[in-house]
């Protein structure tokens, strides 16, 4: 449709002419045809559909509409409102709206339907993972995230009318996702509303335990908010400073969350009040702040100047708490008109309009910049929920300010240690971080810091992120460097253990373990497409090295094949004949170990060793019992014996372990590392050897090596004590 097109639409109402006249109240240049033809339109396809409550469906795009027009919107978030759900839940097309409303329009309400698709209610990995998908669905152009916002305000407002549990479903959402993430784009007295509708939604007696305080104490005190804002006027008033003042009663969620967190009684609450002192410039707030200070005594540790450092979401204001009547702590705020209008729209100040012209506020934050920050160092999550743990915090916390030696700002959440301060400045500063200063007065990592503390960081280039350090950080960006590098680091671990598997299994069959060779067996084997790949699962025991070689050479693996582990119990004496013997689980015996056996109806012998702890069981019950021995041979075949080793956590010590294993002509079949720390590590190793002499040597080679520190046969004597699947 051209611009400045005033024909009316035949499908005119005269309700489009009200929306469109609302519009050009504060866009006297608004395309009003173009707001009366996606009335018209949308009016048409949700004909016949009815909400829940009995309404006509076309209400509810229209009180979206009605209520982004009240925050000044251009024409094209109007026009979106009034079309984002028919796509969606009509006939229409994208193509269609494309043609009639123009491709910006087309692109908006496409947007819109994804989000509505996304279903973000659904588990957790699974919201994780949707929650991705909605930043990213709202990168190109974050009016989508305006209109579904004020959607989903919409539909609260009125969620009474589903049924119950889809209220919870839908509360429970609201409250994890949209109304933190209004928090976060700087509209506040959304996310107020959305908490607070959900809040009735999910805690229904605690809400009402709340407004019936509020009554009692109202009855008790009176209504102390005219008498504390006629009291700030008149001292106002008597500096020559001219300001509004405005006081009101928090909202129940808020409160019920800080009564949850703090673990005080409701009447000790010093945030059940808050006033705002709006001024008419900058200088005038800190003179406002001045006189409130005089008149009133400040309460320590409560004092926060968002305006010399705004927030990222352009929010900027002086907030203070004060003991003023009756001994009560009221919390004031303190900003500027322009402060003020940027405070209660957000990021969506950037769209705002004003006498026919977007308002240039100077306060506004940069969209683009704002979804930058708020995506910064998530690159390198691999696990959705990390993602969905990182802007959860980045959206809840609240932020401290701390300087670096040469007097650069870095804002952190509430909480943050001097590690999220190293990560702050850059990854690489984080990783090697071994202590810091905080005014110059040497500190642990996990000391919490504190508004306008210097901070120093104390690095050393051999340094490396620990595991645990995980659990002393906040911010979403240190939480995620360090989980990657650990990754990164049990990979390369891997890798290096894959390739000794793979040195040896193509050694067998006189090969070697190419990276070529490697990478095609990767890609037959579906694990990728580099060397990399196929070592990683070698090493984590994914796949074993006799199934990489017999991929790349069937021919030669057939015959050269090593037998399989000779558990038969040809050299068993003392059975009777056609009896068969099967290893116990729990003592896994070996030949050159005395062994008994114990008989089991339908099932044969269960041969243990004669120390194992299993056997009390049995004393009992002397005619199970079978003398039984090792006899000549036996030691020919192979058997399992399990190993758990403790080494130095240091670079090469896993290989010259299973180098040292392959030496003693043993295989290794099994290997899991189970207790990982910065030092050290136990291996648990499952070996095939021939008998307790073989063992014992490979045993005495292991302590040999000066990074082990014990070596210990392991024995599963929990095991369930019922046959072994294999035979000896």
């Amino acid at each position: 449709m051209p611009d400045g097109a005033r024909e009316p639409h035949p499908l005119f109402r005269p309700g489009a002419a009200e929306l469109a006249a609302r519009v050009r109240d504060y866009n006297p240049h608004s395309n009003s045809a173009l707001i009366e033809a996606a009335y018209a339109y949308a009016l048409k396809a949700h004909d016949g559909q009815t909400r829940r409550s009995g309404e006509p469906y076309f209400t509810h795009p229209l009180a979206v509409a009605e209520m982004l027009a009240e925050q000044q919107l251009d024409d094209a978030t109007i026009a979106t409102a009034l079309l984002h759900d028919t796509v969606e839940d009509t006939g229409s097309t994208h193509k269609e709206v494309s043609r009639l409303f123009g491709q910006e329009i087309a692109e908006l309400v496409n947007g819109v339907t994804k989000l509505t698709n996304l279903e973000l209610n659904s588990k957790e990995t699974k919201q994780a993972e949707n929650f991705h998908k909605l930043l990213m669905a709202v990168a190109k152009d974050l009016r989508v995230l305006l209109v579904k916002l004020n959607d989903r305000l919409h539909n609260m407002r009125t969620i009474r009318h589903m049924r119950p549990e889809k209220q919870v479903q839908k509360a429970e959402e609201t409250m994890d996702i949209y109304a933190p993430l209004a928090g976060r784009m700087g509209m506040q007295w959304m996310r107020e509303e959305l908490e607070d509708l959900s809040f009735k939604v999910l805690q229904p007696e605690g809400r009402s335990s709340i407004m019936r305080r509020f009554i009692t104490l109202k009855h008790e005190t009176g209504d102390v908010i005219p008498k504390i804002v006629e009291d700030m006027r008149l001292v106002l008033s008597a500096a020559g400073i001219p300001a509004e003042v405005t006081g009101r009663e928090k909202k129940p969620y808020s409160i019920w969350r800080k009564l949850q967190e703090k673990d005080e009684e409701f009447h000790r609450l010093s945030d059940i009040f808050g006033f705002r002192i709006i001024t008419r410039s900058e200088e005038d707030c800190y003179r406002a702040l001045g006189v409130i200070h005089r008149r009133w005594t400040a309460v320590p540790g409560r004092f926060k100047d968002y305006i010399s450092q705004p927030k990222s979401n352009g929010y900027r204001s002086i907030h203070t708490t004060v003991s003023g009547r009756s001994a009560r702590r009221v919390e004031i705020q303190i900003r500027t008109r322009e402060m003020h209008e940027v405070n209660e729209t957000g990021v969506a100040a950037h769209w705002s309009y004003r006498d026919g012209i977007r308002f240039e506020n100077p306060f506004a934050a940069d969209p683009v910049a704002w979804l930058k920050d708020l995506n910064e160092g998530l690159a390198g999550s691999a696990d959705p929920s990390e993602f969905l743990e990182h802007v959860k915090l980045e959206m809840f916390q609240d932020q401290v300010f701390c300087f670096t030696p040469k007097g650069k700002v870095v804002k952190l959440p509430r909480g943050a240690t001097p590690l999220d301060f190293a990560y702050a400045i850059h990854t690489n500063l984080g990783n090697s971080c071994v202590g810091a200063k905080v005014d110059n007065r040497r500190v642990p990592l996990f000391t919490r810091l504190r508004n306008g503390q210097s901070v120093t960081i104390i690095s050393a280039p051999g340094q490396k992120p620990q595991a645990s350090w995980a659990d002393l950080v906040v911010t979403g960006r240190a939480k995620t460097a360090i989980r990657r590098f650990a990754r990164e680091e049990e990979r390369e671990a891997l890798v290096r253990l894959g390739r000794e598997f793979a040195r040896v299994a193509f050694e067998k069959i006189g090969k070697k373990a190419t990276d070529k060779a490697l990478a095609t067996a990767a890609e037959r084997l579906g694990l990728g497409e580099g060397a990399e790949d196929v070592l990683r699962a070698l090493g984590a025991t994914e796949i074993s090295g006799e199934e990489v070689v017999s991929t790349l050479y069937p021919e030669l693996t057939d015959s050269a094949q090593p037998a399989p582990p000779r558990r038969q119990a040809d050299g068993v004496i003392g059975l009777d004949p056609g009896q068969a013997a099967r290893a116990a689980n729990c003592c896994e015996p070996l030949p050159g170990e005395r062994i008994v056996g114990i008989t089991w109806r339908g099932r044969g012998v269960e041969v243990h060793s004669i120390d194992c702890p299993t056997l009390v069981d049995f004393e009992d019950q002397p005619e199970r019992w079978v003398d039984l021995r090792w006899g000549v041979g036996e030691s020919l075949g192979t058997h399992a014996a399990r190993l758990c080793v403790t080494m130095a956590n240091d670079a090469g010590v896993l290989g010259r372990l299973c180098s040292l294993i392959g030496e003693h002509n043993a295989n290794i079949s099994d290997i899991r590392i189970l207790d990982p720390k910065p030092d050290f590590y136990v291996v648990a190793l499952r070996v095939e050897v021939r008998d307790l002499q073989h063992l014992l040597r490979i045993e005495t080679a292991i302590e040999a090596d000066s990074a082990v520190t014990d070596v210990v046969r392991q024995r599963n004597s929990d095991a369930v004590r019922t046959p072994a699947s294999a035979g000896i």
